[in-house]
């Protein structure tokens, strides 16, 4: 994957739009109270009237009624306002796209098909213009994924602030990605159905052969390093960095994050993770209902999304999509939302509203969207919700966030106060004081 750093100037420039923009964070974290506002932790009670204190990057405190004497910071006064835990998009490229239609903005894929070595925190742009119009809308933390290819590379955590890549990387290299190879089918009539069927057996069997073969030489290859423990007399094992890239994952330390829609592709991928002896998260999912026991039994979470999406199939029921989450919670199965989009990532907190509406308790739908996505990826000691000792990444809104019309008044990364400049809002401003009189 190669490394770019594409300018504030290019990406503006490229559509007739340089005007101002948004700087990243000024890295220089304070001490912050907020007070009187309705606090939702996520993972306990709602604190209405609540104090939340903010010192050195991370959550000091928080409780009923006022801060106790004796701290001291920016009080930022919430009262009628509401706090909650910065959300989080579990599969986004936010980073390593910019303008679709300019090529040298691209940086999500690397050619091949297997590519377990390409690393999303090797190409990200801390300076896109996507960051600020995600981050202003409450969303603080996502995770970045190359895509291409069956095994796509290996996704990183990131938040949405930061100079560089380094200050922006939470844990790299969180999972590795795998597009499941599909069996497709075809034709209307028997004849022509079973040659096409025959045909793409075939070159699914190969697919699948090929991924299977490259977690076999990653597992021979761990045998090998562990063989040359020091004080062994075996020759020098020769650097092969494709393999060394999956020793986490044969290792059982990195998740492998499979991307399948249908359930015939689904029960497949299982299967697969499992000869292989690796730790399967499910991304997509489109057809998950058809496959809960399984998922159940097996103990998969899943990455549900894009919500806001049509059923893969014509003859699919209108609400598949939006009525996944509800089944997945009620049969006890961990699962968070995707928008697998960087221009609009900032509709995140919209796909889950929209399981809410079809099903999905409102606390579990903002919970896929915070806390959820944490746990699956091992991350909720630091972030995904509001405890003492965790990453001050909040926001501050007038309302509930699944509802449209609720607009986000602070966001804090890391303990910073973060601008809430956007592109979006530096062109509405713009244009909101045009001239009402056209000149003559």
């Amino acid at each position: 994957m190669k490394i770019f750093r594409l300018s504030i100037a290019l990406s503006l420039g490229a559509l007739g739009l340089l005007a101002q923009s948004v700087l990243p964070s000024s890295g220089t974290p304070g001490t912050y109270i907020i007070r009187g506002a309705t606090i939702h932790p996520v993972t306990s009670p709602v604190i209405p009237s609540g104090h939340l204190v903010i010192a050195d990057g991370k959550i000091e405190r928080l409780g009923a009624g006022e801060a106790p004497a004796g701290v001291t910071g920016v009080v930022i006064d919430a009262t009628g306002f509401h706090v909650y835990p910065g959300m989080i998009d579990a599969n986004t490229n936010i980073g390593l796209i910019e303008i679709n239609s300019v090529r040298g903005s691209v940086d999500s894929s690397e050619i091949g098909d297997f590519n377990p070595n390409a690393r999303a925190s090797a190409a990200l742009n801390p300076h896109s213009e996507l960051i600020p119009v995600t981050r202003v809308s409450g969303v603080t933390t996502v995770i970045s994924v190359p895509e291409g290819g069956i095994i796509s590379g290996q996704g990183a955590m990131i938040n949405l602030s930061g100079w560089t890549p380094q200050q922006m990387v939470l844990r790299d290299a969180i999972a590795l990605y795998v597009d499941f190879p599909r069996l497709r089918s075809g034709g209307f009539n028997a004849a022509e159905l079973a040659e096409e069927e025959k045909k793409a057996k075939k070159g699914y069997e190969k697919q699948l052969e090929d991924l299977r073969q490259r977690i076999r030489d990653a597992q021979a290859f761990a045998r090998a390093v562990e063989a040359r423990a020091p004080g062994s007399t075996l020759p020098r094992l020769e650097r092969d960095l494709v393999l060394e890239s999956m020793q986490g994952v044969v290792g059982g330390r990195v998740p492998v994050v499979i991307q399948a829609d249908y359930a015939r592709d689904i029960r497949e991928a299982v299967k697969f993770a499992e000869e292989a002896g690796v730790r399967m998260i499910l991304s997509g999912g489109a057809h998950v209902q058809e496959v809960i026991d399984l998922l159940r039994e097996k103990q998969i979470p899943v990455l549900l999304g894009p919500i806001l999406s049509l059923p893969p199939r014509a003859d699919d029921p209108y609400d598949l999509i939006f009525t996944n989450a509800a089944a997945l919670h009620a049969a006890g199965i961990p699962f968070a939302i995707q928008t697998r989009d960087a221009h609009n990532a900032r509709n995140l907190p919209y796909h889950a509203a929209a399981c809410a509406a079809f099903g999905l308790p409102k606390e579990e739908a903002l919970k896929s969207i915070t806390i959820n996505p944490a746990r699956i990826f091992g991350v909720d000691d630091v972030v995904g919700s509001l405890e003492p000792g965790k990453m001050a990444n909040l926001f501050v809104a007038d309302g509930d966030p699944l509802e449209i019309t609720t607009n986000v008044r602070e966001v804090f990364i890391a303990g910073e106060r973060m601008p809430m400049d956007s592109r979006h809002t530096l062109l509405y401003e713009k244009f909101r004081a045009r001239p009402r009189k056209s000149a003559e």
